[in-house]
C-alpha cells in the first residue's frame, strides 16, 4: 500500500443524467486489470493500478472490483441519485486493494452508490465482500488455450457453487481480448440469471486473455 494517496475529489452530476428509479437487482462488475493497463502503464492518472511498484503503483492486479451497480426494471438503471461529497481518505484507503483507483472509488459511489444507500462505507463494504467471496478460474491456464466467451463463462461458473454461466455476462473488446466480467444479482444480492436485455459478448465469440508484460 502506498504511504500516501491522493485526496478524493467531488464529482458533479452530469446535466440530464440523474435517474432515481426503484432498484430491481444489482450487477457486480469485475475489470480484468492486465488488459485495462495494457495501454495505460505510463499514464499518471492510472499509476496506482497500472504503474507497478517500481513506478509508484500498488503492485500487479488480476480482476479488480469495477463497481456494484443498482439495476432498474427494463433497460434503465438508477444513477447519480444524490450529490456526493468527497469520500474520507481513510475509507478509500480501506478499499484500494480491491479497487486500486481513488478516482474510480469516488465515481462509483457518486454514480451508483448514492442510489443504493446513504452510507458510503456500507456501499463499498458490500461490493468488497461479494468480490472477495467469488472464486476465480485459473486465468493463466485459460489464457494459453483457444477459448470462447461461453467456455470462459462456464469455467468461471464452475468455480462458484450455485452459479451457472447464465448469471454472467462477459465483455470482450473489438480486438478480442477480455475486458470485464459482470455477475447479475437479485435485490437480495444472490446471483440470478441475467435479464435478456443485459447482454455481453456472444457465447460463440472467440476471446483471448492478456496476462501482462510488454
Amino acid at each position: 500500500m502506498p504511504d500516501r494517496i491522493e485526496a478524493p475529489r467531488q464529482i458533479s452530476v452530469p446535466a440530464g443524467e440523474r435517474r432515481v428509479l426503484p432498484i430491481d437487482g444489482y450487477t457486480l462488475a469485475l475489470s480484468w486489470s492486465p488488459e485495462f493497463c495494457r495501454t495505460r502503464r505510463r499514464e499518471p492518472n492510472h499509476r496506482l493500478q497500472c504503474g507497478g511498484v517500481r513506478n509508484g503503483g500498488a503492485g500487479r492486479f488480476g480482476f479488480i472490483l469495477h463497481g456494484l451497480w443498482p439495476e432498474g426494471r427494463g433497460r434503465q438503471w438508477p444513477q447519480w441519485c444524490r450529490p456526493a461529497r468527497p469520500l474520507p481518505r481513510s475509507l478509500v484507503r480501506q478499499h484500494l486493494c480491491v479497487t486500486p483507483s481513488v478516482s474510480l472509488i469516488q465515481r462509483e459511489w457518486a454514480r451508483h452508490g448514492t442510489c443504493a444507500t446513504r452510507d458510503p462505507g456500507r456501499y463499498l463494504r458490500a461490493g468488497a465482500i461479494m468480490y472477495r467471496a467469488l472464486r476465480y478460474p485459473d486465468m493463466n491456464a485459460l489464457s494459453r488455450r483457444p477459448l470462447t466467451v461461453g467456455q470462459f463463462s462456464s469455467a468461471f461458473a464452475a468455480r462458484n457453487r450455485g452459479v451457472d454461466p447464465s448469471m454472467f455476462t462477459v465483455e470482450v473488446n473489438e480486438r478480442g481480448w477480455l475486458e470485464e466480467v459482470r455477475l447479475c444479482l437479485g435485490r437480495n444480492f444472490r446471483p440470478r440469471r441475467c435479464p435478456a436485455h443485459m447482454r455481453g459478448s456472444h457465447n460463440r465469440t472467440r476471446m483471448q486473455i492478456w496476462r501482462g508484460g510488454s
